[in-house]
């Protein structure tokens, strides 16, 4: 009775606003598709749109089907691509999805020797998951969530794989360049540049200058943490990375790393996963590689600073 096709074109209908749009992206007539979707209809007892106008409203029916689209068609997309890879003798694919910028430096690190270790297995990195990257891992839509805030959600494990501390950025010649760390009120003045994320999700906001009472003079976004960095190392601003990140921008620009607060924040980045796909070899080992080139990287960054 109800196949995948019906629930393409219900998703399909919801995103492109009418049943022609949906017919043309379908590949099918509308002819076509208005009769498979009527049968569905009379077959299932209750209508799935109502009519206002030439727009149409999903009835409650049919907001449940779409509702199952968008978890049932990631998943059928997801077999159909293993079953692919299969039969080609590949290993597998593993999706990756960032929910944070200055991670995607880090990862770069993790998967050039995961590459040479697993020639068998493809692996893309899906950026556009950053800012919705749990749903899509729990959609199927993603196989490794790379985040910094994992939320704990029935089904998914989060493996905390790197541990940093989040720090002030500035400009070598800045004011706050040879202090022990900085206090919130010294940023009241500032130009704090960051990512374009909501502050409510900014580190530099909830864990230093919300509690605090305290708002910069101007917040400006950037996404590249070059041309931020470049930013801060021209005098136009401060900023908040990990300070991993910023001890390898120091030795080409002028800028510094200073401690937020007396006691610093300390943060950790996660990779997040099905639990049911745990015991995935490949994934596994991305994990575990994770881990051990992160504990490396804080074993050599622990010796440059002594």
């Amino acid at each position: 009775m109800l196949d995948r096709i019906h629930l393409a074109v219900i998703q399909e209908v919801e995103r492109q606003g009418s049943l022609t749009a949906a017919a043309d992206r379908l590949c099918v007539t509308q002819s076509a598709l208005s009769h498979s979707m009527k049968k569905l209809e009379q077959q299932l007892g209750t209508p799935i749109w109502l009519r206002e106008g030439r727009s149409l409203r999903l009835t409650q029916a049919g907001r449940y089907l779409l509702e199952l689209a968008g978890r049932v068609l990631p998943q059928l997309q997801l077999a159909e691509e293993r079953l692919r890879q299969f039969a080609q003798g590949e290993r597998g694919s593993l999706r990756i999805g960032m929910e944070c910028h200055p991670c995607y430096q880090w990862l770069l690190k993790v998967v050039s020797p995961y590459l040479a270790a697993w020639p068998d297995v493809d692996v893309d990195v899906k950026q556009r998951f950053q800012f919705g990257g749990l749903d899509a891992l729990q959609d199927h839509e993603i196989d490794l969530l790379v985040t910094p805030d994992p939320v704990q959600r029935p089904g998914l494990h989060f493996e905390p794989v790197f541990d940093y501390e989040q720090v002030l950025v500035v400009a070598r010649g800045h004011a706050l360049a040879g202090a022990a760390h900085a206090l919130p009120r010294q940023l009241a003045q500032e130009v704090l540049i960051t990512y374009p994320v909501a502050p409510e999700r900014l580190d530099i906001y909830t864990r230093f200058l919300l509690p605090a009472g305290v708002a910069p003079a101007r917040h400006k976004t950037i996404e590249t943490t070059d041309i931020m960095l470049q930013m801060v190392a021209g005098g136009r601003g401060v900023a908040a990375l990990p300070r991993w990140l910023v001890q390898e921008y120091a030795a080409r620009m002028d800028v510094v790393p200073v401690r937020l607060g007396p006691r610093g924040i300390a943060k950790q980045i996660h990779l997040g996963a099905r639990v049911a796909d745990l015991q995935t070899d490949y994934l596994q080992a991305f994990i575990a590689l994770a881990r051990s080139m992160s504990a490396q990287k804080a074993i050599n960054l622990e010796a440059i600073q002594t």
